[in-house]
């Protein structure tokens, strides 16, 4: 994990260097969320998430589970079920409130111009259709491709995703294929149609190490020809630090801190950040070689404490702590959601 985090030190300082004209081109954003809240009718469980996505960008969201990270990616494409559903909020994509669109013209953006590799591809893939026949479904879709220039396309996709025999497994189910072989499906069928947002929900948990890293380099080739721009989901600190130019870390729905890749990683500010990164596997190494751990759980979305919700499991609660902290700026480009950032008292 470590090489991986100075690879994406690397990655990030070339960014430094980039053209004056592509810095520029961030000042628009490609996608807008503003005061999201999700929820059903008795229970909040996205609270006021706030944040912009600029072309080329990639953000990512880390949390324990039932932080909300998840909601989080659905409701911004659309894809809540009841009970659950869109409470408060925006969420504009190019320009276009997304929330105002019918389900036609959804579906006619999803997949096309935005794209979501889910977490459990296996659930996610159609059971009683061979999974070359679900991708060519997309190209045919949204390029207007012939069947057989679909096929075609769609064994370049699976060959660019590391699919042993592609051509043969075009006819498969995903039942007859491994876990981490639909996932790779999943990505072939979200890069596609070369969307300019791809949401990827845990997409390379199911992967081992080599694959994980060839998907990732997938991933951010296709955002350099492309200029897409990516929201990751992940546990795993050591992806962030490859491929996050952005962090947004999210606790009990609502997101603490968001921060440069870099500014977290060599300053994070909230106790929750800090208690993540102490837990990463070299962190304890150094001392006792135990690795630390957050004591308590994520409160249930119905019986959040008052104040900050992390407060039961904080180190450094106070009494001002009853009070909700807002998410305000630190410095340039760095918010955190607390009464004492970085142990200010």
């Amino acid at each position: 994990m470590e090489n991986m985090m100075r690879a994406g030190n690397s990655r990030r300082a070339s960014m430094a260097c980039a053209p004056a004209g592509a810095m520029a081109s961030r000042s628009e954003p490609l996608l807008r969320v503003d005061g999201l809240c999700v929820g059903t009718e008795h229970s909040d469980l996205v609270l006021d998430v706030s944040f912009d996505l600029a072309p080329g960008e990639t953000l990512c969201l880390v949390g324990e589970s039932g932080c909300g990270k998840s909601l989080t990616c659905l409701a911004t494409m659309g894809l809540l079920s009841a009970p659950v559903k869109r409470k408060a909020g925006r969420v504009m994509f190019a320009g276009e409130e997304l929330s105002g669109l019918s389900e036609t013209a959804l579906l006619r953006l999803r997949g096309r111009e935005v794209s979501m590799i889910f977490q459990d591809a296996t659930a996610a893939l159609n059971p009683v259709r061979r999974v070359g026949d679900q991708v060519a479904e997309v190209l045919s879709l949204h390029e207007g491709l012939t069947s057989r220039a679909a096929r075609d396309r769609t064994t370049e996709l699976f060959e660019m995703v590391g699919i042993p025999d592609p051509r043969a497994r075009l006819r498969a189910y995903p039942h007859e294929l491994s876990g981490g072989m639909n996932q790779r499906i999943m990505i072939a069928m979200a890069l596609a149609c070369k969307p300019q947002l791809i949401i990827a929900d845990e997409a390379t948990t199911a992967l081992d190490v080599t694959t994980q890293a060839q998907i990732l380099k997938l991933l951010r080739r296709l955002q350099a020809e492309t200029g897409a721009a990516m929201i990751f989901v992940t546990h795993d600190l050591g992806v962030v630090a490859e491929i996050a130019d952005r962090v947004a870390v999210m606790y009990s729905g609502r997101i603490v801190e968001l921060a440069t890749a870099d500014t977290l990683f060599d300053a994070p500010s909230h106790p929750y950040t800090r208690g993540l990164m102490a837990c990463r596997l070299h962190a304890g190494t150094h001392n006792t070689g135990r690795l630390a751990a957050i004591e308590g759980v994520v409160p249930n979305p119905t019986a959040r404490p008052q104040g900050c919700a992390f407060g039961p499991r904080c180190p450094q609660v106070t009494t001002t702590c009853v009070e909700m902290p807002a998410l305000t700026a630190r410095e340039e480009g760095h918010s955190v959601a607390c009464h004492y950032p970085g142990d200010d008292r």
